[in-house]
């Protein structure tokens, strides 16, 4: 849902060059990174508006998530940096065009291209395994999308 929003400001931005929309592109995925859902108002809509009405949690893992994140929030940043401070709208464009797939995906495929480059740094070594457990061990991940047996139950 956060991408699908993503994807249609990215595209708004390009096709009608309000650059000032990048303020608030830039400020939820900061707010997102820092903070999780708490401070943006498109996470909190999503988390807990949207998505309960969208069927079972799908739990994923945190780490990959803030980090597809944070190239979100350093790319819609320099966006706003290049078209708003520099004046750069050529520069700007081409950032933007790099969301576009991104978002894309992620909106239309659920496949997460940063959680994908988290990855590949655990498995490259250039991200300990400790910073997420989760994506080390996916037996985590399927115990917490499973419904809790009823209280007096047999097996």
């Amino acid at each position: 849902m956060v991408a699908g929003v993503v994807l249609v400001m990215v595209v708004l931005i390009l096709a009608t060059t309000w650059y000032w929309v990048l303020i608030p592109l830039a400020y939820g995925f900061w707010a997102r990174v820092l903070t999780g859902p708490k401070l943006s108002p498109l996470g909190w809509a999503a988390q807990n508006v949207i998505a309960p009405r969208l069927g079972p949690k799908k739990p994923v893992a945190g780490p990959p998530k803030r980090f597809a994140q944070s190239i979100g929030a350093v790319m819609s940043t320099a966006a706003l940096v290049l078209a708003l401070i520099v004046g750069d709208h050529a520069a700007a464009d081409a950032v933007l065009l790099a969301l576009v797939p991104a978002a894309g995906l992620e909106s239309i495929f659920a496949y997460c291209v940063g959680c994908k480059i988290f990855g590949l740094l655990i498995r490259a070594g250039l991200v300990p395994d400790s910073v997420c457990a989760e994506c080390a061990d996916i037996s985590l991940r399927l115990r917490a999308a499973t419904p809790t047996r009823l209280q007096g139950t047999s097996r």
